[in-house]
């Protein structure tokens, strides 16, 4: 089975193909600056094969979806001789709602679902929908199926996804958290397991997603009780221009002082926040670190506060588990960031953590592996995500 797994966002498209029969990745690549001059789309055939890079005008998604079905079924690096061996399209849809416990097959229901979920991820689910109506149009027969960032924390209790705030805001408008990043804590749960060789109903689990977009998750028996996003994705850690938690007084505050407008205080909090707000340098954990401890005093600043804000989710997240079997690093800066792993697990051994220096000073790029010593009482592993071979495991499970 060949399944094509899309990844739509306002103004990119990422796209795998898999064959489905030995999981293996027939061709990748990106779409980018769908919408606006200079278009291009990226092209790999394999796994690891060369990246060509092709420019394009790709005025909307549907001719982005258009251009990747071209390039994988002609010319020297097509992959599949005609678009009907696809036997279906996986989709990453950012919020289902409270609506949405499991990937579904999308029909028109579903449809209605994502787009009233608009309100709740206003920037990425009217793109999400866009690429499946494309889909719709080009192979009007084909099999798509929805996996949902938020599905998997929908096991969450009340009692972690009711604010403190009026009820009335739960029942009129579902106001509550929801979560992200799922689909990543699912997959690097499952991997865990496979490393400490028990079963996963067997183990409390930590797992740290952090890429330009950082969550948090406590897991008991491969169920999400708590994370660490909300309504929205901008509540929890500090991340790359997000701003996390915060004394919500603190906006109106600012607001009003700077006299700005709901979109402007939007922005500064989204956008122009985060370690970007509080080094002034980069958003991007890679600059700052370069030459640490030597950079600016903020720069130091900006990563204290970054990985302290991850301790204390690690430490708060053993106490709803009531212990931990082993904390779970993924996603580009938990991979390749020995920095932030270091200044995170320092000094956590009453906790039961003891990391091998030496171990975690390897930049885990596509490998897994445990940074602990021998002695270690709460293990703690670097496992890279793979939220597109779970979209394609998900859509052939939905056509079962």
């Amino acid at each position: 089975m060949k399944v094509l797994v899309l990844n739509c966002g306002s103004s990119s498209i990422k796209y795998q193909l898999f064959d489905m029969t030995s999981t293996t990745v027939l061709a990748k690549g990106l779409v980018q600056r769908v919408g606006m001059a200079g278009s291009t789309i990226d092209y790999r055939k394999g796994d690891d094969g060369k990246k060509k890079v092709y420019e394009c005008d790709v005025l909307d998604h549907k001719i982005g979806i258009s251009k990747i079905f071209e390039l994988l079924t002609t010319g020297e690096d097509a992959v599949i001789s005609s678009l009907k061996e696809l036997d279906a399209v996986g989709h990453r849809v950012v919020h289902g709602g409270d609506k949405f416990s499991s990937s579904v097959l999308i029909d028109a229901e579903v449809k209605k679902a994502i787009h009233d979920c608009i309100v709740f991820a206003p920037l990425h689910n009217p793109p999400n929908l866009k690429g499946v109506e494309a889909v719709e149009e080009i192979l009007p027969t084909i099999k798509q199926v929805a996996v949902f960032d938020t599905a998997f924390h929908q096991t969450m209790k009340p009692e972690a996804y009711i604010y403190a705030i009026p009820y009335m805001f739960y029942e009129k408008h579902r106001i509550r958290r929801y979560g992200f990043h799922g689909t990543s804590h699912r997959y690097v749960a499952s991997r865990a397991a496979k490393l400490l060789g028990k079963p996963l109903e067997e183990l409390k689990l930590i797992t740290v997603h952090l890429g330009n977009g950082c969550s948090i998750c406590a897991i008991d028996k491969g169920k999400s009780l708590d994370t660490s996003m909300g309504h929205t994705p901008l509540e929890g850690l500090a991340m790359g221009t997000r701003c996390g938690d915060l004394d919500p007084a603190l906006i109106l505050h600012i607001m009003k002082q700077y006299e700005l407008t709901i979109s402007e205080m939007d922005n500064l909090l989204n956008k122009h926040s985060g370690v970007l707000g509080i080094s002034q340098i980069s958003s991007d954990l890679r600059d700052l670190e370069e030459d640490w401890p030597k950079k600016s005093e903020r720069a130091n600043l900006a990563l204290d506060v970054y990985s302290h804000r991850i301790k204390k989710y690690i430490g708060a997240y053993m106490a709803v588990l009531n212990g931990c079997d082993a904390v779970v690093w993924t996603a580009g800066v938990g991979e390749n960031s020995p920095i932030v792993r270091s200044i995170v697990h320092r000094e956590m051994s009453w906790l039961g953590i003891k990391l091998d220096l030496e171990k975690n000073e390897v930049t885990w790029r596509g490998a897994e592996g445990d940074i602990t010593t021998p002695d270690s009482k709460v293990k703690v592993l670097v496992i890279p995500t793979n939220e597109e071979l779970v979209i394609a495991q998900d859509t052939v499970e939905c056509m079962k």
